[in-house]
């Protein structure tokens, strides 16, 4: 029994080695794919923020050079898609102060009104404000003369989370598949064209200086003031150009009758010009893509430079810096489910010292996840981390650790199974092998005593023919049991091979009681037992006679075996019936049983290890026997201890 506990825990070891490995793998699969889905959406978010941003920059990308002017007016359509919204107007998004133009010479000019005497209150402090900002414009615009570019950060790609990225691999060549976008908008100088009533309005709008209150003094220098706007391509201005820029120089109640007298003049001009074709092409303006410039820590202004002529031109809007954080994460993240287990941090950088930040969500103690991105220009001074201390768990985790249970489950009970197996095969065979030695010493012993008495009879050894009688009787019960313990076998062989015939008669046990008397009352007088039946008149019922004889014999001898050493030496049999069932108990004083082994009694080839036991042989089949039998008649078998002293079998057959 040792070898096989040693075996099956070796097997144990060699099965959940490769299966623990089996499982952590799994799981640590498991855990790529919940990190790799939280990246997932953690860039799903950031993509929508700057997709979101570069909407904002295509906007004011698109809008036409001469929009930034007060007077204004928005052609019917703009490239068959709505046109943006009007300047003029305070802006609908609070995070945006204002717009307004920087001219050539540090002029400021707004869209919102054509003099800030005559502007609303709501508008004036906005006003001061662009104005003060221009100012500083200026003067950041001297401190950075010489480059064709503002100064900004350089753009960082997005940052890949430790965890996940391997996953990913297996499907993606990540270095081709995320290149990341270098500038939202346009990704370099564009020429646009415009027509020569456009470039005169933005040129005679755009004066500034003392002399840009005047208009052009005569209709030759207005002509020729169009004429070096123009392409070299000589173009003539047709009747709808005419109407347009007629209509630029008209609206608005600030405008003089002069400076419309001269105006027109200037279109006379230019349309008597036969060098001008009505079919040429419009006149260009070099646009550069949108930049942004610190104006202080809560202003960012975001620009384009309209170049006209060699002037250039700086148009652009003003962005509140607080105001501009909150709405983004508001927007795109505090309304997410993320929101409830990851925490987002948008912050301003202006050369890499952070000037303005914000957080939403969860606090993240110890991130086991974290996700950044610095967004393109020209929004490079804007960074997003996403960090996560609870990962959520993807719903195969559950589903396999609930397997990994029931086969964990599954696999302790084959082992245990196996284990019951093997220790009931082998304790089965020790049982055997003690059963042989027990039905052989038990043969033994009668067939020894019937010699003994055979050769003393023989020699004539007894003296008397009352002594004679006496050998006569021990050995008719030394045969008889002799006789029983062969039959016990013999039927116990029969009901293991499910061979045994029951013969069910009808009777009141009157019959089965009197044989018993009959049979054991010699055994009883020489070991000095008293033999009480009670038995209340008697129902009719079914049962097989020399079986109930066989079983009551055997259950009395085990009364009389273990109760020799007993004060009190009597043995009850009492007969009666609970509700269909007839109730057959024996009962004694011995010692009893003990209690964890009541059931074990009827198992095959039991016997109890105690004192009462090792001085007592026994083949270890009579109670299973008893319990075979009974089971066969349709019925069950009980052990308990008495109150006091004994024991008490019961059997119960149905009526």
């Amino acid at each position: 029994m040792k070898r096989l506990k040693i075996l099956i825990l070796i097997f144990c070891l060699a099965l959940s080695i490769p299966l623990a490995y089996l499982i952590l793998l799994t799981y640590h699969s498991l855990e790529q794919e919940e990190v790799a889905e939280l990246q997932y959406f953690a860039d799903t978010m950031f993509d929508e923020i700057e997709k979101a941003l570069a909407v904002l920059i295509l906007r004011e990308e698109k809008r036409a050079v001469d929009e930034y002017d007060f007077y204004y007016t928005p052609p019917e359509t703009y490239n068959s898609e709505p046109a943006p919204p009007s300047l003029s107007q305070l802006p609908d998004e609070n995070y945006i102060l204002g717009y307004f133009q920087n001219n050539p010479d540090g002029a400021f000019q707004t869209p919102l009104v054509n003099d800030i005497h005559t502007a609303a209150p709501q508008q004036k402090n906005i006003l001061t404000e662009l104005k003060n900002i221009n100012q500083v414009f200026n003067q950041k615009r001297t401190d950075a003369a010489g480059t064709q570019e503002w100064p900004a950060a350089p753009h960082v790609p997005k940052a890949q989370a430790e965890k996940g990225a391997s996953l990913a691999a297996n499907y993606l060549k990540l270095e081709q598949s995320e290149k990341p976008k270098a500038r939202l908008g346009l990704e370099k100088k564009q020429v646009q064209k415009i027509t020569p009533r456009q470039a005169l309005a933005f040129k005679q709008r755009n004066k500034s200086g003392p002399a840009s209150a005047a208009p052009y003094s005569s209709k030759t220098n207005s002509a020729e003031s169009v004429l070096s706007f123009k392409d070299t391509s000589d173009s003539r201005l047709n009747d709808a150009d005419t109407k347009n820029i007629t209509g630029f120089w008209g609206r608005k109640s600030a405008r003089n009758s002069k400076e419309m007298l001269e105006t027109e003049a200037a279109i006379n001009a230019l349309e008597s010009d036969d060098a001008l074709d009505t079919n040429a092409d419009r006149l260009k303006v070099e646009v550069a893509p949108m930049q942004s410039v610190f104006i202080n820590d809560k202003r960012i202004f975001l620009f384009r430079r309209i170049v006209i002529e060699n002037m250039i031109y700086r148009q652009g809007l003003v962005i509140r810096v607080d105001e501009f954080l909150s709405y983004l994460a508001n927007q795109y993240f505090a309304s997410q489910p993320m929101a409830q287990f990851t925490q987002l941090q948008l912050e301003i950088t202006d050369q890499r010292r952070r000037t303005a930040w914000v957080k939403a969500g969860v606090t993240a103690g110890q991130p086991k996840f974290s996700l950044s991105r610095v967004f393109p220009r020209p929004f490079s001074f804007l960074q997003g981390s996403l960090t996560c201390e609870r990962i959520p768990k993807t719903a195969g985790r559950k589903t396999l650790t609930i397997m990994l249970t029931v086969l964990a489950v599954i696999i302790l009970l084959g082992f245990f199974a196996i284990y019951q197996s093997a220790r009931t095969v082998v304790d089965m065979s020790e049982r055997r092998s003690e059963f042989v030695s027990s039905v052989t010493h038990e043969l033994k012993t009668p067939l020894t005593n019937i010699r003994m008495y055979i050769e003393m009879l023989e020699q004539g050894i007894a003296p008397t023919h009352e002594r004679e009688q006496e050998y006569f009787r021990i050995l008719d019960s030394e045969s008889a049991r002799l006789s029983r313990l062969i039959n016990n076998v013999l039927e116990f062989s029969k009901l293991e091979k499910k061979e045994l015939h029951l013969d069910l008669k009808q009777g009141t046990f009157e019959d089965v009681i009197a044989k018993i008397k009959e049979v054991i009352s010699e055994k009883l007088r020489q070991e000095g037992f008293k033999l009480i039946i009670n038995h209340p008149k008697i129902k009719s019922f079914k049962y097989d006679r020399e079986m109930m004889i066989q079983i009551l014999i055997n259950l009395i001898e085990n009364c009389i075996k273990f109760g020799r050493t007993a004060v009190d030496k009597e043995i009850t049999l009492r007969v009666g019936f609970k509700g269909d069932c007839a109730e057959i108990s024996i009962s004694d004083t011995g010692p009893g049983v003990p209690r964890h082994a009541l059931k074990k009694i009827f198992d095959d080839f039991y016997r109890v290890d105690n004192s009462a036991t090792r001085t007592t042989r026994g083949t270890g089949i009579g109670l299973a026997f008893v319990k075979k039998c009974i089971t066969a008649c349709g019925g069950k078998v009980a052990a308990a201890n008495n109150d006091r002293a004994g024991c008490t079998i019961t059997l119960t057959l149905p009526v």
